[in-house]
């Protein structure tokens, strides 16, 4: 693989295409012809947990970009179906992978068009400080994988998993990313949802179970049903979302020179900017999983629905304000 495009540059975008652009030929699908042109004019900047500075060609037409052999579709779930219309018919010799939270962004890309498909999830977080300049904030992995119920062959996403890894990213290519993909499932529908609704970022809080009104209660309650959706539909995971939820605000306690931070989730993100989060892609399709085959979720069928109120919430207080 020599070309890849990436698709959205927002924070993973930009993660994935500053780091490939030292060991491939790289171009960005945008959104916004600003943003484009902000890429052509100076480059990505990457800060952080590495320092670099990557050449990528941009455009918001996929006409003007040279044919890829890998695209990176890293466009937020809220976006992939608008994502898949501009992608439809195009490059049909590249194979893509999609990096989306969730379930479900596969098959809305497989509708677009017969590439071999890669699942992937990942764990690295980065902070946009602007369109051409991305701090890297996280640097933990991205599981990815043949994409489930495809031809896809393992050594394409091995192929795949190998660039990324040269580029500097930590990569780990599984042959089955299904209980990857449902371990950050569990995880993300409750520190995602929690973190939506209580506007806190992922503390040590979300781990605290030492007093009877600690947070880490809600955080256990809503993993141990998601684990058990995950049992009823026979997926061993990958690995104890509770434990990554435990690990996650261990590492965030300290960053690279010493100070404290704290990481903000995106679906936290989204409700501080109030835009739509993803929590039908995340809560909402665990949810409706635990509905399929039977399971009882409900305190993850409280946390989804009390998110899409908070949503609803804004439209109301827009009208209010107007009136």
């Amino acid at each position: 693989m020599e070309r890849v495009c990436v698709v959205g540059a927002g924070a993973i975008g930009s993660l994935f295409a500053g780091h490939l652009a030292s060991v491939a030929e790289v171009s960005v699908l945008c959104r916004r012809e600003e943003h484009a042109a902000a890429l052509n004019a100076g480059g990505l900047r990457v800060s952080g947990k590495s320092d670099r500075h990557a050449l990528v060609t941009a455009a918001t037409d996929p006409a003007d970009l040279p044919a890829p052999d890998l695209v990176i579709v890293a466009v937020k779930a809220t976006q992939l179906q608008e994502t898949a219309a501009v992608l439809d018919g195009r490059w049909p010799g590249a194979a893509a992978m999609t990096v989306q939270n969730g379930l479900g962004a596969e098959a809305v890309v497989r509708a677009a068009g017969d590439w071999p498909l890669i699942s992937a999830v990942t764990f690295m977080s980065g902070i946009r400080h602007g369109d051409a300049h991305v701090e890297y904030e996280l640097d933990t992995p991205t599981w990815m994988g043949p994409y489930a119920g495809t031809a896809t062959p393992l050594g394409l996403a091995d192929e795949a998993g190998g660039l990324i890894g040269r580029s500097g990213l930590k990569v780990e290519v599984l042959p089955d990313l299904l209980p990857a993909q449902w371990s950050k499932l569990v995880f993300n529908a409750a520190v995602n949802g929690v973190a939506a609704l209580t506007e806190l970022p992922h503390v040590a809080a979300f781990a605290d179970e030492r007093e009877a009104s600690g947070l880490g209660h809600v955080l256990r309650g809503l993993i141990d049903e998601g684990k058990a959706v995950a049992t009823a539909a026979g997926v061993a995971l990958h690995d104890d979302p509770w434990e990554m939820n435990v690990r996650a605000v261990s590492r965030g306690a300290t960053g690279a020179a010493g100070g404290r931070y704290a990481h903000l989730p995106s679906m936290l993100e989204d409700v501080l900017a109030h835009r739509l989060t993803e929590v039908d892609w995340i809560g909402g399709a665990l949810v409706r999983e635990a509905e399929r085959i039977g399971v009882p979720a409900p305190l993850n069928a409280a946390v989804w629905r009390l998110v899409k109120a908070k949503e609803a919430s804004w439209a109301r207080t827009a009208e209010v304000a107007v009136a």
